[in-house]
């Protein structure tokens, strides 16, 4: 009975996560930065954070985020901040040590905790991110769809999301694909960075439609 929606769903999420953002810019810096166990939790960040976007929508709260400017203004700001962080942070990468000694110490010293927290703070304080579940399940899904056939659709979401990046963190974090960084690993960090901030900047002048 709701195939129909469900798939009009599926293809959307997928048309969006497909695209270049945020998301995609920390994990594969994180993915070519600090090896696959980083980039995959990085991942698993960005998906679990979609579980915060369903669960706003679900309640309503989306509605009077997308309403109010304040709200809005706040978590926009919030969000072009962080990736201004980290966007600067990157941008002082200094070249790295021979490759093998390099990742070692890099994997070792980044935390599934940190990483994780990265994927899911990048997507969790996107505001765009929160203007497309609010259409979704305003829009897109029937307000007489059952709650619980939309959590089920938050549910695909999330997982979809989660599946898709670790893909990406898999494809970046291949041997061959850092080694192919490892003698400009900076100048890439150093141009990861610059994405991140211009994603920040972009994102700081969004306004509310």
């Amino acid at each position: 009975m709701y195939w129909t929606e469900f798939l009009t769903v599926a293809l959307i999420h997928l048309l969006a996560v497909a695209s270049p953002g945020p998301d995609f810019a920390v994990v594969v810096r994180e993915s070519v930065t600090h090896g696959r166990r980083a980039g995959t939790w990085t991942a698993l960040g960005v998906g679990s954070a979609i579980f915060l976007h369903v669960g706003y929508s679900l309640l309503g709260i989306g509605l009077i985020v997308s309403q109010s400017i304040v709200l809005f203004n706040a978590l926009k700001w919030a969000a072009a901040a962080y990736l201004l962080y980290i966007g600067f942070k990157a941008l002082r990468a200094q070249p790295a040590k021979p490759l093998a000694d390099d990742l070692h110490k890099e994997i070792g010293e980044r935390t599934a905790r940190g990483a994780f927290t990265s994927g899911f703070v990048t997507n969790g304080l996107n505001p765009k991110a929160t203007l497309f579940f609010l259409s979704l399940f305003t829009v897109v899904i029937n307000p007489h769809t059952p709650l619980a056939v939309q959590a089920g659709y938050g549910l695909y979401l999330a997982v979809a999301t989660g599946i898709w990046f670790c893909l990406v963190a898999m494809l970046f974090s291949q041997q061959r694909v850092r080694a192919g960084f490892a003698r400009m690993g900076h100048w890439f960090d150093r141009a990861m960075g610059a994405v991140l901030i211009a994603i920040g900047v972009k994102l700081a002048f969004t306004e509310m439609h």
